[in-house]
């Protein structure tokens, strides 16, 4: 588990607080918020160096479920990923601005959220993730997932947006292009979603909010 909270750098004063108070609007009339470029500019150049500087060889296929159950599975996604700890100053940046989002929102919207857990993820061409809920089946885990693009210069014609769709029986969803800097924020438990394949490579981060479910019986790390 990463403690958010021991990161901590100072806020930037009222972008940052309107745009959480806009996540916090967003969550409560729609459950979900969408928005371009809204990740400090300097973070998000940050964000992308270290990432691509990182070597390969940390990257590891992508799979689904947890621990006993995790199975990787290419039918449905055939990405990769690696866990962001707090190790560069680049991932620092990224999860104080996590705790200061987990702590608004707490306050704000009363969600509980206990801890935070994410991931860069990377599509190469062709790759996808199909349909799926965030939230692990019959388990209050994950309360609220975000996502984060770090692509420079995306064309629609790039392909590999994300598909929220609103329930089960939606077909059609709302396209999400993953443009440099745009946030996603949505509840877990709520909407089923998609990646598309794209024409080149693809990079975000991947995160979820998390409650804390442990029980007398079973504990319950963040992954």
């Amino acid at each position: 588990m990463v403690d958010l909270l021991s990161h901590g750098l100072s806020d930037d004063g009222g972008f940052e607080q309107s745009l959480f108070s806009r996540i916090a609007e967003d969550l409560l009339a729609q459950g979900y918020c969408i928005r371009p470029a809204a990740l400090p500019e300097a973070m998000t150049q940050s964000l992308c160096a270290h990432l691509h500087s990182m070597d390969e060889a940390r990257y590891t296929r992508a799979g689904i479920g947890r621990a006993g159950d995790y199975l990787k599975n290419r039918f449905v996604r055939t990405d990769e990923i690696c866990w962001i700890n707090g190790e560069s100053s680049a991932g620092q940046q990224w999860l104080a601005w996590a705790a200061r989002l987990q702590t608004f929102l707490n306050r704000r919207l009363f969600l509980g959220l206990f801890s935070f857990e994410s991931h860069f993820a990377h599509y190469a061409p062709g790759d996808y993730y199909k349909r799926h809920y965030d939230a692990f089946r019959g388990q209050a885990n994950r309360v609220l997932s975000i996502v984060v693009y770090l692509n420079s210069g995306w064309l629609p014609t790039d392909g590999g947006e994300l598909v929220l769709y609103r329930d089960d029986e939606d077909r059609s969803g709302v396209r999400v292009v993953p443009l440099m800097g745009t946030v996603v924020v949505f509840l877990s438990e709520e909407f089923p979603h998609e990646v598309l394949p794209a024409q080149r490579d693809r990079h975000s981060i991947a995160g979820w909010f998390r409650v804390n479910a442990t029980t007398p019986d079973r504990l319950d790390p963040p992954r």
